[in-house]
């Protein structure tokens, strides 16, 4: 199997060498650009298997690019924002991107978040295959809507049963409070965070050891929750 391809839009040189230095020590073939304008040439060109995009790029938003690449693939899109921008991720999210990091980050973040990227499109490729969902002790049963917790079943109602197979679907990938709002409630229901917080609170009691340090289900502050994929 060749080596999975990244393409990084990034203008800023020390970023670029962290992620060169991180990703091609793990065996990725990296492709870079430092405007907008390269970086979807480079997406056209090099057909890649994740793509790393600053929002604040020279020449256009880094948001374009995503709205510009979405057009013709749904290749994996990480999107690196400088801390605290939670509307921007939510932005971000909502424009395409699969996933965003936090400047500053870490070299084992940055390939965790590359690795369930890849899984995604691989999972992508054979869907159906994988109706059992297992992180830590947590185990989904997707076709027999069983949960397990260390090896004892776990009872939900249909709502959190719901919440929490959508977060399995997008497993290691945050997903906004809207996103989620609409999949378990609606599309009427987009404006009621509250009802994500409520039934979250819920499932942690029900799953996690210890509810106020959750160890599956993570929240993004400002944006939405994520479950962990590793």
């Amino acid at each position: 199997m060749p080596d999975p391809v990244v393409v990084v839009i990034e203008d800023e040189p020390q970023i670029r060498k962290f992620l060169r230095a991180t990703l091609e020590g793990q065996g990725y073939r990296l492709f870079e650009a430092s405007t907008g304008a390269d970086g979807v040439v480079e997406i056209g060109s090099r057909q890649p298997d994740v793509v790393i995009v600053d929002l604040g790029l020279p020449d256009m938003d880094g948001l374009e690019v995503i709205r510009r690449v979405r057009e013709w693939t749904a290749v994996p899109v990480i999107v690196l924002s400088a801390r605290g921008q939670e509307r921007d991720k939510v932005t971000a999210l909502d424009a395409g991107a699969d996933d965003y990091m936090s400047k500053p980050f870490g070299a084992g973040e940055l390939l965790a978040r590359v690795r369930v990227a890849l899984r995604h499109t691989a999972g992508a490729s054979h869907e159906g295959d994988d109706t059992v969902f297992v992180v830590g002790g947590l185990r989904v049963d997707l076709l027999h809507r069983q949960v397990q917790v260390d090896g004892k079943e776990i009872h939900l109602t249909p709502i959190e049963y719901r919440l929490l197979t959508t977060l399995v679907h997008y497993a290691g990938k945050v997903v906004t409070h809207q996103h989620l709002l609409r999949e378990v409630w609606g599309p009427s229901h987009t404006e009621q965070a509250h009802y994500a917080r409520v039934y979250m609170a819920h499932l942690r009691h029900k799953l996690e050891v210890e509810p106020a340090r959750p160890r599956y289900l993570l929240t993004e502050p400002g944006v939405g929750y994520r479950l962990a994929a590793e």
